[in-house]
């Protein structure tokens, strides 16, 4: 209990001398002891990579989970250590609406069943997306988050740590320069004491012997603390210098999450370029009596995806020469459209098959377009989606 007690004491007096030292050094009536350019260094290095860490963690479970509250519930799950559940995505819930209404207007019908291969795709756009967060989850999120609660945290400890010696240190410093004054002017009196009576001058001597036996203990301290100092200087300085190794290890971690994205968009565009050419061959109208398509639908007109730079049809020939003639010279012409087209743009113009709209060449317009007038709405249209109109 008495040990105890006497720790307690020590304690309490570091806890009062860190708190005079600090105290004063903001008031600027103590010196402070800077630390060296290099370390000073490492450790705004390491402020730098924790804050963009920190940072670029959030934004990364922003775009992986846009719901906060779901961010939330699954923060909760991690910290009580339980499983999160799976949960079905938005693409999941599009692709089954899609199937069920396909399947109640009919898979025989040609909307009923494109409405079921797109949500069949969905549903594979969604199962793609979960890879995708489970991927990015282990080999992004939670390298960056065991460097932000791990590593960072021992360097914190350490900083804290350093801060506190390099506060004893100067309060040392402090106290050996009063102890040096004080026995400086306890000096002549050494040497040479005041008179009187004996009793006087053994308390004299007392004092003057008890000011350079403080002095010396002042001496002992400050080497104590410069010495606790620069070991924990240096024990500092190795875990910053391992931020350069976290720098390294988190590049990994982005080229593995650079790759989980490339994979993620390309089973994407996969997906729905097997979907495109499904649709292409689905008939652009077909005859319905009371919701129910007739054998003529089969026969129907085809509609062909075809990207802008696609060749002309075979027997567009003598179409193609006109399309020429008419950029080469101004003036309109009527042009049969050919194909739905959807305009991409504010610039371009929306099309329907079987539509007849005015069109003319614009200087410096691309080869492949045209511009279109329907009534009061104008914009380009591609070439390749019309048929001109003698």
């Amino acid at each position: 209990m008495d040990f105890n007690v006497k720790r307690l004491a020590a304690d309490a007096g570091t806890l009062f001398s860190r708190a005079v030292q600090f105290t004063e050094e903001k008031f600027g009536q103590a010196e402070k002891t800077e630390l060296d350019a290099h370390l000073e260094n490492l450790l705004i290095r390491a402020e730098s990579t924790k804050h963009w860490t920190e940072k670029i963690l959030k934004q990364t479970e922003v775009l992986l989970q846009p719901n906060p509250n779901v961010r939330i519930e699954e923060f909760l799950y991690e910290k009580l250590d339980k499983k999160v559940p799976t949960r079905i995505n938005n693409h999941d819930l599009l692709g089954q609406s899609m199937i069920d209404s396909g399947t109640e207007f009919g898979p025989g019908t040609a909307y009923g069943n494109a409405l079921i291969k797109c949500g069949e795709t969905e549903k594979q756009i969604g199962g793609a997306e979960r890879e995708f967060i489970q991927s990015s989850a282990i080999n992004f999120l939670t390298p960056f988050r065991n460097f932000l609660e791990g590593d960072f945290k021992t360097i914190l400890k350490e900083r804290k740590l350093l801060q506190n010696k390099r506060l004893d240190l100067d309060a040392a410093k402090t106290k050996l320069k009063k102890a040096k004054m004080a026995d400086a002017r306890a000096l002549p009196l050494r040497t040479s004491p005041p008179p009187g009576d004996a009793g006087y001058v053994a308390n004299f001597s007392f004092m003057v012997n008890f000011l350079y036996v403080k002095w010396l203990k002042a001496e002992q301290d400050l080497k104590m603390t410069q010495s606790e100092f620069d070991r924990q200087a240096e024990i500092t300085r190795l875990l910053l210098e391992g931020i350069s190794s976290t720098h390294a290890h988190h590049l990994r971690c982005l080229n593995d999450f650079v790759e989980a994205q490339m994979t993620y968009y390309a089973q994407c565009y996969q997906y729905m370029v097997n979907l495109q050419k499904q649709l292409g061959s689905f008939p652009s109208a077909f005859s319905s009596n009371n919701n129910q398509s007739t054998a003529s639908a089969a026969a129907s007109i085809s509609v062909p995806i075809l990207p802008l730079s696609a060749p002309l049809p075979a027997n567009s020939t003598n179409a193609s020469s006109g399309f020429t003639e008419l950029q080469n010279f101004s003036g309109s012409r009527k042009a049969r459209v050919l194909y739905d087209y959807d305009a991409a743009g504010s610039n371009e113009l929306s099309l329907l098959a079987d539509e007849v709209i005015m069109v003319s060449s614009v200087p410096g317009m691309d080869s492949d377009w045209l511009m279109g007038e329907r009534g009061n709405q104008k914009g380009k249209v591609p070439i390749t989606y019309l048929e001109l109109l003698n």
